[in-house]
């Protein structure tokens, strides 16, 4: 009999989500598959479980519904390297929209998959030919630079795409990590900071630049880094990353000679509350088991490593 009850929630999720697919109703499975469609859930074996089954028996039953569930599982065939059943998917589409762009796109990302990176611009350079403003294929344009290994070319595409679509939000945030990726923080923050204003209640966009910051170095980027890990926090008081960042950053500028007793006693101060919180945190996650009492173990190791105290 299998034993679940030392099982993580997330696993036991996925657990029961393959446990079920054999059992469930063309209903159930119709509105599961919509359901990560609409989270934007990228659980892509299990769509292709679903969708697989969903198509052979019942897709007399979907109506028009039915091509968005093959583009839903042509894409997730194409995450888990099944070309034949993406190529199926496609061609059924190819069939009921002959012209239409958004299934050249779908070619053009088949073949990215399969590493034809040239054939597959084509698609999109004859896409914006006949329509310059289609966002989709000019971004997938500059995923192919990136994974042709030419950072600097898909940094300069992208700012050209930003500068006629400045209000997308994704194209900021893929900017900012091929920055960091370049180890360029100030263009990095730059990025963040456009974002955190068209969403300041994004506890991640708060998080990310605070990290940024913190990277930077220096007691101005330092203290900077402390207020958004704070800010972060106080959006979404779960964030562990945003957490363990106060702690770095307030021990940092307390140890710090540059800074004022004030200063000091006040970021030893938040320094032991996050302490705290982390310790607390750990705790309530690892009650009972062996494997998290370990890890609570050398969390108040690290903390005590790094302890800091009035001089």
């Amino acid at each position: 009999m299998l034993c679940i009850v030392n099982c993580s929630w997330h696993v036991f999720q996925l657990m029961w989500d393959y446990a079920i697919v054999p059992f469930l109703s063309f209903t159930e499975m119709r509105d599961k598959l919509r359901k990560w469609r609409e989270d934007n859930c990228r659980n892509s074996e299990q769509i292709v479980d679903v969708g697989e089954e969903l198509i052979s028996d019942h897709g007399s039953k979907l109506g028009d519904d039915v091509w968005i569930i093959y583009e839903q599982v042509m894409i997730a065939a194409l995450d888990c390297s099944r070309d034949d059943l993406a190529m199926t998917c496609l061609q059924e589409l190819r069939k009921q929209f002959p012209d239409s762009h958004r299934v050249k796109r779908l070619s053009g990302m088949r073949l990215e998959a399969l590493e034809r990176y040239d054939e597959a611009t084509k698609y999109y350079e004859a896409i914006l030919q006949d329509d310059p403003t289609n966002t989709a294929a000019r971004k997938r344009k500059i995923s192919i630079l990136k994974a042709q290994g030419k950072p600097a070319e898909a940094i300069r595409e992208l700012n050209e795409y930003l500068e006629q679509f400045v209000g997308d939000q994704e194209a900021w945030h893929e900017l900012s990590e091929l920055y960091i990726n370049e180890h360029d923080y100030g263009k990095a923050a730059f990025c963040l900071e456009e974002l955190m204003m068209t969403n300041p209640h994004n506890h991640l966009y708060c998080e990310q630049y605070a990290e940024v910051k913190y990277t930077q170095g220096g007691l101005d980027n330092l203290e900077l880094s402390r207020k958004y890990f704070a800010q972060a926090l106080r959006l979404n008081n779960r964030n562990m990353r945003a957490l363990f960042g106060l702690y770095m950053s307030a021990s940092h500028i307390a140890a710090s000679p540059k800074v004022g007793a004030k200063v000091k006693k006040d970021n030893i101060k938040y320094a032991a509350w996050a302490a705290n919180q982390i310790n607390r945190a750990y705790k309530l996650a690892g009650r009972g088991t062996k494997e998290n009492k370990c890890s609570v173990k050398a969390v108040e190791e690290m903390l005590e490593s790094m302890q800091i105290t009035m001089s």
